[in-house]
């Protein structure tokens, strides 16, 4: 007697693997959902609303993780985890819209976090450092003539952005002063203005007064590696000129970031970090905003490389996200940036297919080949 052939199946295009065995287009998209899980966590809970969860993920097929204590009542609050196939959660989803304690609420939030799958194609951001100490390509773009040829030769390799910095934030770095930055980017800008090329620029700065230079000049975003912490007057400028925000993730101050950086919960302290002032941008008038988890800023490599294998537990947020490891120190120890690229290249190939919005690198045309490969 022959042994049964089992093979596990990866290929995330459903329709493909439903065609090959004939099964019938008219169920396809109803079948699909049975085909894609789910797991969901949802936070502080109340004890009849963790029970009452619990229940109704068992009664399809599904499940709910909750604290052990929620049965004695020795607690009184849990953080769950729903766990199940889409179809299974849209089903339990349909039947806590008519439960109390607020679940229609949840039940809406829920469905849709299952309705945003849809993933754009990752959008390159080119760098360009006009400083004399960035710490892959301080000093080489520090001149005038050479900033702009360079700026010419992101675009030309397929840049979708170009953000322009003119204070180093690398670790042990200090800050440079307002009248330092402008000086450096004023020619540069007089000259993206002069040429009306037509590519979306961001400014790389945690001041206001840089900031609000760089939006009368033609800039549309600024991106804030600080996270709005930096400047408080930052909000409102980019508010006043209805302009874009980077908001990134910081773990203290480039000075001091990279000393012993910890976290009680990586992952939670990045997401409710960047959802709360999410939150506060919004309040504060901003609505075109971005998120960074910001890889090697107050953290470690296993950080860093903790939040790259899970990145997309960000995609909950619903904004866009940026992500920028292109040579960074966590990659080792090359004496060239061929070594780095080509390291950069294949951390980023799962950020591209997870459907990352934004990359930040330094080799703009390797990294536009892959997209165009894949």
């Amino acid at each position: 007697m022959n042994d049964f052939v089992l093979k596990e199946i990866t290929n995330k295009d459903f329709n493909k693997e439903l065609d090959l065995i004939g099964f019938d287009k008219t169920y396809q998209l109803k079948f699909q959902e049975k085909m894609k899980y789910k797991n969901i966590k949802i936070f502080n809970l109340n004890l009849a609303q963790a029970n009452i969860l619990k229940q109704t993920a068992l009664m399809f097929g599904a499940d709910c993780a909750i604290n052990r204590n929620v049965i004695t009542g020795n607690i009184e609050k849990s953080d769950v985890i729903l766990c199940g196939s889409f179809s299974q959660i849209r089903k339990i989803s349909e039947k806590l819209k008519y439960q109390p304690f607020k679940f229609k609420i949840l039940a809406e939030q829920i469905l849709d976090l299952l309705n945003k799958q849809s993933r754009n194609k990752t959008k390159l951001v080119g760098i360009l450092n006009i400083t004399p100490d960035s710490f892959s390509d301080g000093g080489l773009y520090l001149d005038k003539e050479l900033a702009i040829k360079h700026l010419l030769t992101l675009i030309e390799d397929g840049a979708d952005i170009i953000d322009i910095g003119a204070e180093s934030t690398r670790p042990y770095s200090n800050a440079v002063d307002t009248k330092t930055q402008i000086e450096r980017l004023e020619p540069i800008l007089k000259f993206l203005q002069k040429e009306k090329l037509k590519i979306n620029v961001s400014i790389d700065t945690r001041d206001s007064v840089v900031a609000d230079f760089a939006l009368n000049n033609g800039v549309k975003i600024i991106n804030d590696v600080s996270g709005l912490d930096y400047d408080h007057n930052m909000s409102e400028i980019i508010a006043k000129y209805d302009a874009g925000i980077i908001i990134q993730h910081s773990k203290g101050d480039p000075s001091s970031m990279q000393d012993n950086p910890c976290y009680n919960n990586l992952i939670e302290d990045i997401y409710f970090n960047l959802k709360n002032k999410i939150e506060f941008a919004k309040d504060e008038g901003i609505k075109n905003i971005i998120i960074d988890p910001g890889i090697g800023f107050g953290k470690t490599k296993e950080h860093n490389l903790e939040i790259l294998n899970r990145i997309e537990e960000f995609f909950t947020l619903d904004k866009p996200i940026m992500v920028g490891l292109s040579r960074k120190s966590f990659l080792g120890d090359f004496k060239n940036n061929q070594d780095k690229d080509a390291l950069s290249l294949a951390l980023s190939y799962p950020l591209i297919k997870s459907g990352i919005n934004y990359l930040r690198v330094h080799n703009v045309k390797l990294h536009k080949n892959m997209l165009n490969l894949i």
